[in-house]
């Protein structure tokens, strides 16, 4: 789900944000950098080579049980097995398990502390007061504006990163993946499943050629 389908996300942007921009628009007018190319660079790190990396570190955990329960206990450790190295803003790293009972969820209330390593960029409604506001006020109704409708007995947990403790989503294996390897399911799994705004799916006529 984009930003545009949450426009009370897309709050007005200050402070270093606004700078950025003003820098980015001046190299722009002077001819120094390619539009083209800066949006297509922000797209690489937003949605693919960082939230690909997550859905790896997923996979595997889908996958082998005795790595789960090292992610769980120790994310750093885990996620560096696989050769995916920590950085400035992933050296402390804790990873929470959806369940059939209990449900969590991302969010940054101070500003937009997200783990890069794993995720790539934060998308802009991470950042936006609304979402920092309204996801701890508001979880459950939070959810069903990104099409995640929970049952009531379901328990939502909501985690505060900051810059000592940023958190990612374990999601839960749709049914009806018994029969994929691991390239296949990280293929499933979405950055919003990983902040805890989505949820990993599995079309149902998928699940039957897959068995077939």
């Amino acid at each position: 789900m984009s930003d545009r389908d949450h426009p009370e996300h897309n709050a007005p942007e200050t402070g270093p944000a606004l700078r950025v921009k003003a820098l980015e628009a001046l190299l722009v007018e002077k001819g120094l950098v390619d539009p083209a190319a800066l949006d297509a660079i922000v797209e690489q790190y937003e949605y693919r080579v960082g939230p690909r990396l997550g859905a790896r570190v997923v996979a595997r955990a889908w996958l082998d049980a005795e790595f789960r329960v090292r992610l769980l206990n120790d994310a750093v450790s885990a996620i560096g097995e696989l050769g995916i190295p920590s950085g400035p803003e992933g050296e402390h790293l804790m990873v929470v398990e959806n369940t059939p009972d209990a449900h969590n969820l991302i969010v940054c209330t101070l500003c937009s502390c997200y783990p890069w390593p794993v995720l790539g960029l934060p998308p802009a409604w991470y950042k936006s007061f609304a979402y920092r506001s309204r996801a701890v006020a508001d979880p459950r109704g939070v959810l069903r504006e990104f099409g995640v409708e929970l049952a009531p007995d379901v328990e939502i947990r909501v985690w505060d990163s900051s810059a000592e403790l940023r958190y990612m989503v374990l999601p839960m294996r749709p049914d009806g993946t018994e029969n994929l390897n691991e390239e296949q399911l990280a293929a499933l799994v979405t950055r919003d499943a990983m902040i805890g705004t989505g949820v990993v799916r599995y079309p149902a006529q998928t699940a039957r050629r897959a068995a077939e």
